[in-house]
């Protein structure tokens, strides 16, 4: 007997705490242009300390809105204060642009609202605007640049699987120190009869590309089209690329040994990536 998979239509809204009721309704409302469309307003409920609350919401598009909790007469707790840390920033809300004259047009409305904005930064896929909002909360307004495909998918799946695996081993005694760990380990997943070569596993993605064009324009390395969705440059010693002379930005350099790799990486800065020959 078979049963239909229930299937998600996307997202209705995210919802955050905030004790600055007048400066995020402007905000979102007034600064971004979000029209205001619900608001719930009801005595606390369930547990006997839930205080009177505002639950009110913005649309942003596509049938998603953006929703806040304002809890009348309580004090903010300092765990929901905005800190100056990478852990804060990772939750945060992004929204999703179909061009890149959208988001240079949003970039300008911020400007004219007097929103500061923090950087604009290109990833793989993606390239973005981030802001913050007037309770410290992380914004984002991407666009895509191309669809993600089963490739992406099947990526995900080797890399994921290769991180819990590790994680596992750690929970059991062994260690989670490094990303190096997740790329020799997914690279064995993909090329198990890999020898002791110096070698880089390549997503056959559009952004990827400058590193298949590098090899192809070095003669002393070798070139192999995997059949799982994979390009393997190899060589007999070491591989070096250069940030600069592949176009990479920033983000996506730092991903450049996502495919894995096999021997030992010896550098790998802001500028340069060198694998050598190793044992495994």
């Amino acid at each position: 007997m078979t049963t239909n998979r229930p299937v998600l239509k996307g997202v209705h809204h995210s919802a955050r705490p905030t004790w600055k009721l007048r400066e995020t309704v402007e905000f979102y409302r007034d600064k971004l242009g979000l029209p205001l469309v619900h608001a719930i307003s009801a005595r606390g409920w369930g547990p006997s300390n839930h205080p009177d609350f505002l639950h009110f919401f913005f649309d942003s598009g596509n049938h998603s809105t953006i929703a806040f909790f304002y809890y009348i007469d309580t004090e903010q707790p300092d765990y929901t204060v905005p800190v100056d840390d990478y852990r804060f920033e990772a939750t945060h809300t992004a929204w999703r642009v179909d061009t890149y004259e959208e988001l240079v047009a949003w970039r300008a409305r911020l400007e004219e609202q007097g929103i500061p904005l923090i950087f604009q930064i290109r990833h793989e896929l993606i390239e973005s605007i981030y802001f913050n909002d007037p309770n410290g909360y992380y914004l984002e307004i991407s666009i895509q640049e191309r669809e993600m495909n089963a490739l992406d998918a099947e990526d995900a799946t080797r890399t994921l699987e290769a991180a819990m695996r590790i994680e596992d081993e750690s929970k059991a005694g062994g260690s989670f120190t490094s990303i190096d760990q997740v790329w020799r380990s997914k690279a064995a997943g993909i090329d198990p009869q890999a020898g002791e070569e110096a070698a880089l596993l390549v997503l056959d993605a559009p952004e990827f590309r400058p590193l298949i064009e590098a090899a192809e324009q070095t003669p002393e390395y070798r070139l192999e089209k995997l059949g799982n969705g994979y390009w393997k440059i190899s060589s007999p010693d070491v591989l070096v690329f250069e940030r600069k002379k592949l176009g990479f930005v920033a983000a996506l350099w730092h991903a450049a040994l996502t495919g894995g790799f096999f021997g030992d990486v010896s550098e790998f800065d802001r500028y340069r990536l060198q694998i050598n020959r190793g044992n495994h």
